[in-house]
């Protein structure tokens, strides 16, 4: 397994705005952004799919629903890039943020506006394809870690790239195993968790994000003692987060659960809300993933969810859809 190992918070990697500096002020190793006082946090992950694509919808987001912590995947931007085009915005709203990227794919980002502190890009040791990859950034912020994972696809089961996701997600429990206590870990996980997470799973056959070993790795990830507070907050319902672009398939409610906030026991035990924002996902222009929120110590619009708005449309009646790649 290739790859140069991932690097502590240095200058660039880190940038502290908004409560704590001024927007030209960087963290560097040892600087600190420092929390606002709140009583309540926000949590939230979103695989935008291009910041710069999604830009007005992200920052209307930002707006409306008002996250403490907002881990984003697929910014598809480098680190200047990603300071050129949400710096001044992001600064002007009160978030500190820590973005790992690469122009073109991949590329992760941390928002916070109640400290981030001891940043970590990458996964100390993880695996490349063949260089490391930009899929991974943790911060602590109001006295939680919080990993943004961008997990491989995966792509076709037992393919080299596939290998590579597998090694990822062991490389990620070893450092997770690690602590602190108090964790999220969470992100675009690229796996159902179970067959209740697809719209069916006979579509899935074959095809990776379903697989038993992917599902033992992140089994195994759980296995430290996280909670998927979205799943034990609605153990039996219908909720997705993915649908994928052709065919209608939002419409028609064809989708998958691989968009996961995973929590450790004195976190999970401060949940009063986890729902997906399904309707970040809808109108012109929107990312093929919706986002994941999740409230902490008090839930400002109720204990809503599991999808917000549901959708209309029936569950697919097994064998009666194939995926788009499929046809």
């Amino acid at each position: 397994m290739g790859g140069r190992s991932a690097v502590r918070a240095r200058a660039g990697v880190a940038r502290t705005i908004g409560h704590a500096a001024t927007p030209s002020a960087r963290g560097g190793p040892g600087r600190r952004a420092a929390a606002a006082t709140v009583r309540r946090v926000r949590v939230a992950t979103w695989n935008v799919n291009s910041a710069k694509q999604r830009l007005p919808r992200l920052l209307a987001w930002l707006d409306e629903r008002r996250p403490h912590v907002a881990c984003l995947q697929e910014t598809k931007l480098g680190d200047a890039a990603f300071d050129e085009l949400l710096g001044a915005e992001l600064a002007a709203r009160g978030f500190a943020v820590a973005r790992h990227g690469e122009p073109q794919w991949n590329g992760v980002a941390i928002l916070s506006r109640v400290g981030l502190e001891d940043v970590v890009a990458g996964i100390p040791g993880g695996p490349g394809f063949p260089h490391a990859e930009a899929r991974a950034l943790a911060a602590t912020c109001a006295g939680v870690r919080v990993h943004c994972l961008y997990v491989p696809n995966g792509r076709v089961p037992g393919s080299e790239h596939y290998a590579y996701k597998l090694a990822w997600l062991e490389a990620l429990r070893a450092v997770v195993a690690r602590g602190p206590d108090a964790v999220i870990v969470c992100g675009d996980m690229n796996i159902a968790p179970a067959d209740a997470d697809v719209f069916d799973p006979q579509a899935y056959v074959g095809q990776t994000h379903v697989t038993a070993p992917e599902r033992d790795a992140l089994a195994a990830l759980q296995g430290l003692g996280l909670r998927d507070v979205v799943r034990d907050r609605w153990p039996g319902e219908r909720v997705f987060t993915y649908w994928d672009y052709r065919a209608g398939m939002f419409h028609k409610d064809l989708g998958m659960r691989i968009d996961l906030v995973l929590a450790s026991a004195p976190v999970a035990a401060r949940v009063r809300a986890a729902w997906v924002d399904r309707q970040a996902r809808k109108g012109s222009g929107p990312s093929d993933h919706a986002p994941v929120i999740v409230d902490l110590d008090e839930a400002p619009d109720g204990d809503i969810g599991p999808v917000v708005p549901p959708p209309s449309a029936p569950a697919a009646r097994r064998g009666s859809v194939k995926l788009p790649q499929s046809r």
